[in-house]
């Protein structure tokens, strides 16, 4: 397996990291996704340290903190510096008033409660899953800067910030000496490619490495969707899709169709290929697979050791470009020798 800096630390991640959304599956969102209990997320995580895939990614949220649970007992006894463990909060969580944001109090019970589902000590990389605007800044930073200084977490990042949220938080790291974010996890497919714009520049100038949710774009790049054909039985798109990024039929199928074709190629799966571009592109650190069984999780796992051509990304790239919302467009137009794009 190989391993990455995230971002400007100096701490090392797997490319392929192992995404537990799919346990607990409480409520009805969830159970869409998956039920997975702890006998047979044990498996799954043997199959993973197997692999090489020694980081698992959980939220608060995930099945009302019972994914966070499940993974606590799916590696309970395992020597503890042998992984990598990833969680997030700030969605509400509760009734009450503060039971949702990034305030000290929030934060700090989060961070307690997850400890203690999970079963550990100390959590290596905490997110917050969304921006909070009603939170100063400085009070969220210097939260997870005590944090830091009493071990229980290790190093922090983001998920679903836009640009500018992520600069006024790396700004005010800057000026008061706090923890800098050093994770992005992001929204990033080849149905999905909003990231490059903005926020991987970003990544690159202030050294967030990216570590990508949803890499099948919803479900949309399984190889189980295709022109002419329904949505599959099992499909979580029938009770989640509209969740996930609108998008024209006739724009997937023309990904899917240039997937096939490469995947012809080379002997590949539609999910290994659309994986292995993410790898190789600028800033990822770690790509986020999930799987509902075994047979799921190996043939993600396949999506690592190799690597597409160059003729064979350019021929993807093709297939999904869309055009850039201002002021991308005009930059790349009549600007690109000063303000280069990432890819």
């Amino acid at each position: 397996m190989d391993h990455r800096r995230l971002g400007a630390s100096g701490f090392k991640v797997p490319a392929l990291s192992f995404g537990t959304a799919t346990f607990g599956g409480k409520g009805e969102l969830f159970q869409a996704w998956g039920e997975t209990q702890v006998d047979e997320a044990k498996r799954l995580v043997d199959v993973c340290l197997d692999a090489g895939v020694n980081m698992f990614d959980s939220a608060d949220v995930y099945s009302a903190g019972a994914a966070e649970e499940v993974l606590g007992q799916a590696i309970k006894g395992r020597p503890r510096d042998s992984l990598i463990i990833s969680t997030k909060a700030t969605f509400r969580v509760g009734e009450a008033a503060n039971a949702v944001g990034s305030s000290r109090h929030h934060l700090i019970d989060a961070v307690e409660k997850a400890l203690r589902r999970l079963g550990t000590d100390y959590i290596d990389l905490f997110q917050l899953h969304g921006f909070d605007a009603e939170t100063p800044v400085e009070e969220t930073l210097a939260t997870l800067d005590q944090l830091v200084r009493e071990g229980k977490i290790r190093y922090t990042g983001v998920s679903n910030f836009s640009g500018w949220h992520l600069m006024k938080s790396q700004a005010a790291a800057e000026r008061y000496g706090y923890p800098r974010y050093v994770a992005n996890q992001t929204y990033y497919s080849l149905i999905g490619r909003d990231y490059e714009q903005e926020l991987m520049p970003l990544g690159l100038d202030q050294g967030l490495g990216a570590v990508v949710w949803s890499p099948l774009g919803w479900g949309r790049l399984t190889g189980k969707v295709r022109r002419g054909q329904p949505l599959p039985n099992t499909s979580r798109l029938h009770k989640t899709g509209d969740m996930g990024p609108p998008l024209e039929n006739e724009y997937v199928y023309k990904v899917v169709d240039a997937l096939d074709a490469v995947a012809e190629e080379t002997g590949r799966t539609v999910p290994q290929i659309a994986l292995n571009w993410l790898l190789q592109r600028p800033t990822v650190s770690s790509v986020i697979v999930g799987a509902r069984n075994e047979e799921q999780l190996r043939q993600n796992l396949g999506a690592i050791g190799w690597n597409l051509t160059p003729e064979q990304v350019k021929r993807l790239d093709e297939a999904s470009a869309k055009p850039a919302p201002y002021p991308y467009w005009h930059q790349a137009a009549t600007f690109a020798e000063r303000n280069p794009s990432p890819v």
